[in-house]
C-alpha cells in the first residue's frame, strides 16, 4: 500500500445514480474526481472531475479503479468484488446508498451477492432490487460528506 496525502474520489460511474451529489459534495470540499464508465457520460464537470471511458469488456473500469485508488482515496461502487479490491488497496469505500463497507462486513457483503445469484439462476428469486429511495440519496450526501472531513482532519 502506498502511502498517499491528497484524497481523490474514483466513481464506478456506469449505472451511479448519485452522480450529481459526488460532484455536489466534491467541489464544496475541493476533492479531485475521476468519473469512471465504459461510455461517455453526459454530465457537466469543471476542473476538479476527470471523465474515463474505458474499453467496452466487463471489468475494465473496475480495473482502471482499482489499478488506481489507494490509501486516503474514496471509492464508490455498487459493485461488491470492486469494493473488495479497493478495501485491500486502503481505500475508503461508499456504495450508492451511503453503505460504508469496511473489512469486517465485506465478506459477508460478497457471501449475501452469491446467495443472490444462485437463487436467481435456480428461479427462486426474480431478482429484483430495491428503488433507490431519496432516503438512500441523503444517505449518501451524508456519508460521503462524512468521510471527507473525517479523511481532512485525520491527515
Amino acid at each position: 500500500m502506498k502511502e498517499k496525502l491528497e484524497t481523490s474520489i474514483f466513481v464506478d460511474g456506469d449505472a451511479c445514480p448519485v452522480k450529481d451529489e459526488i460532484l455536489k459534495v466534491a467541489y464544496r470540499h475541493k476533492v479531485p474526481v475521476f468519473m469512471v464508465s465504459n461510455q461517455w457520460m453526459r454530465i457537466e464537470v469543471g476542473p476538479l472531475v476527470k471523465k474515463v471511458v474505458v474499453s467496452a469488456g466487463p471489468d475494465e473500469a473496475d480495473d482502471w479503479i482499482a489499478d488506481r485508488v489507494g490509501q486516503n482515496d474514496i471509492a464508490i461502487t455498487a459493485d461488491i468484488p470492486l469494493a473488495k479490491r479497493c478495501l485491500e488497496a486502503g481505500a475508503i469505500v461508499l456504495g450508492m446508498t451511503g453503505r460504508l463497507f469496511s473489512s469486517d462486513n465485506i465478506g459477508m457483503a460478497l457471501a449475501m451477492r452469491e446467495l443472490k445469484a444462485h437463487l436467481r439462476e435456480t428461479g427462486e428469486s426474480s431478482g429484483y432490487n430495491a428503488a433507490f429511495t431519496k432516503a438512500d440519496r441523503s444517505k449518501f450526501l451524508q456519508e460521503l460528506d462524512r468521510q471527507i472531513i473525517l479523511h481532512s482532519k485525520n491527515r
